[in-house]
């Protein structure tokens, strides 16, 4: 949803489906209980939410045959290194389909989201409390890797703090401080299942060592063994 409206504009309300992530439940009047965090995101970001009827399919109708419009002319038959490279050449088919001509609204999408949509839209804004959302926070691991979208990537062990936060644009993606303050490093995004590491992610090019992360209680005694002489000491007749 960031990223939508980074490219659209934020507009006044969004229509959702009654899914656990932005609605808990209703109270006895019938009004929403937001999710907390849901709930958090619509006031930083400055929209509102109107939620589908349930069990009536027909809300949804445009979004449905939106899906099926996607798959039918955009992913059947093409080919694709990774998802990276999916996703831009999803934005330059969208880009392309926005500029012809439509019979159904008797111009271009791109004029018509111009003329109408853009007027009521709120303008995107990098402020304080949306950069939270466009640099999600990640904790490293012990062995100096954050985990993003199924893949480890490293930090330098100089960080020394156990919380980053990371951004990817296109095929880079940058891991900075927890207060945003600085680029601790970037990573090429190759979607390879191996990790990647960086430079000075271990200090002295060494694997650190684990440790256990609740005291050691258990105390172990190590029994002597018996001397094998003593057995035959009861044969000794003198």
């Amino acid at each position: 949803m960031i990223h939508a409206f980074q490219y659209m504009g934020i507009p006044q309300k969004v229509l959702t489906d009654n899914m656990k992530s932005v609605v808990i439940k209703r109270d006895f009047e019938g009004h929403p209980v937001w999710n907390h965090d849901y709930d958090a995101f619509m006031k930083a970001v400055g929209f509102e939410t109107k939620l589908c009827k349930p069990r009536h399919p027909f809300t949804k109708g445009k979004v449905e045959r939106l899906v099926r419009f996607v798959k039918e002319n955009f992913i059947a038959g093409r080919q694709f290194v990774n998802v990276t490279d999916l996703n831009e050449q999803a934005l330059q088919w969208c880009n392309d389909k926005n500029s012809l001509y439509r019979k159904e609204i008797d111009g271009f999408p791109v004029v018509t989201h111009q003329d109408n949509c853009r007027k009521i839209c709120i303008p995107f804004q990098k402020d304080p409390a949306i950069l939270l959302y466009l640099f999600p926070e990640r904790r490293i691991s012990f062995d100096g890797f954050v985990t993003y979208e199924g893949r480890r990537f490293g930090v330098p062990y100089s960080y020394g703090q156990g919380v980053v936060r990371v951004n990817r644009t296109d095929r880079l993606l940058s891991i900075y401080s927890d207060d945003m303050s600085k680029c601790l490093v970037t990573h090429n995004v190759t979607w390879s299942r191996k990790d990647s590491f960086c430079r000075e992610q271990y200090a002295n090019h060494e694997q650190p060592e684990e440790f256990p992360t609740a005291p050691v209680k258990a105390i172990v005694h190590q029994a002597l063994e018996d001397d094998p002489a003593e057995e035959f000491n009861k044969f000794n007749f003198e």
